[in-house]
């Protein structure tokens, strides 16, 4: 196992499932306290939301970033655990997991990371209130093409409509206000996408309705210590290593507003010589997307105990 060529990757929202975390922190000790960790730090049991639910309040983004950045760092801590010596080349996150990877890699407190995902679940709700939107999936279409169509249905609206996330080729998000939103997709399927589906969110995230959030965010951030990662952080909005605390605190800034750029960003730790991505969340979504980018590298998840004790019996 070259760990050089290792990555560790981290999902965003989307991710979060009933019983996310549990066999894995009922069989390890370590995982176990980094849930009761946040719990104390947080003042409420969010290990009881992660393990019982109820998917309803799950599924709220002010407990989903939380939630996700938990579950991910108690795996992290588990493999670690696992293997001490071990040292990813890379790491990532997809949105929310952009957090999760920093922490991973020692770039931040897990306590002031936690800390900070509440805040930003906060106040992305709360733009969302002020600044209502949604998000919708497009599936067949080229990434320009989507761009292009958001530029023209924006224009025609007098709204926003931008390319959120691109996951993978064929795989894409859009984000913007509602009407503007109903007009692209209406025009997303003219243009020939496979199909667009309006995503089951509240809230237009990446996208510059998210500005208020990002106000008061920038706050939160500036009063946040941080140091350079110990293991190369890729990031979503430039899709490119974050080397200094400035060039961090930079990006987790202007993320809320920006795309994610995640098919780049994959491709660009590839021609730096990453080999093998392990998510590490309760599913397996960006190892499936990593498929769709290029099918010669190796993707798996550790979501579960089952497929950790695996991971780890063939790496002995």
């Amino acid at each position: 196992m070259d760990a050089s060529k290792i990555v560790f990757m981290f999902p965003g929202q989307g991710s979060q499932i009933i019983g996310m975390g549990k066999d894995v922190a009922d069989a390890y000790p370590i995982a176990r306290q980094t849930f009761e960790q946040a719990d104390t730090l947080l003042g409420f049991l969010l290990s009881g939301l992660c393990f019982d639910g109820p998917q309803e309040q799950l599924d709220d983004t002010i407990n989903t970033q939380p939630a996700l950045y938990t579950c991910g760092i108690a795996i992290q801590r588990v493999i670690q655990h696992e293997f001490p010596t071990l040292k990813p080349g890379f790491v990532a996150g997809h949105s929310l997991g952009e957090f999760t990877a920093l922490a991973a890699a020692g770039a931040i407190s897990f306590e002031d990371g936690l800390k900070l995902v509440r805040e930003r679940g906060r106040l992305m709700k709360e733009a969302g209130s002020k600044s209502p939107g949604a998000m919708a999936a497009v599936l067949g279409l080229d990434a320009d093409a989507i761009r292009e169509v958001c530029a023209r249905a924006s224009q025609q609206t007098g709204g926003v409509l931008i390319l959120a996330n691109d996951n993978c080729p064929g795989q894409t998000v859009i984000s913007g206000d509602d009407a503007t939103l109903e007009s692209g997709m209406q025009m997303l399927t003219a243009a020939g996408a496979k199909k667009v589906v309006k995503l089951a969110v509240s809230i237009a995230a990446h996208s510059p309705l998210m500005a208020s959030a990002s106000e008061e965010f920038r706050q939160a951030l500036a009063a946040t210590p941080f140091q350079p990662p110990n293991s190369v952080v890729y990031g979503n909005v430039d899709a490119a290593p974050l080397v200094t605390v400035e060039a961090i605190r930079h990006e987790l800034d202007r993320q809320l507003t920006h795309s994610v750029r995640w098919t780049e960003l994959v491709r660009a730790m590839i021609d730096a010589g990453a080999e093998t991505f392990l998510e590490l969340g309760p599913k397996d979504v960006l190892a499936s997307l990593l498929k769709r980018i290029d099918r010669s590298r190796s993707g798996r998840a550790l979501n579960n105990l089952e497929t950790i004790q695996k991971f780890v019996a063939e790496n002995a």
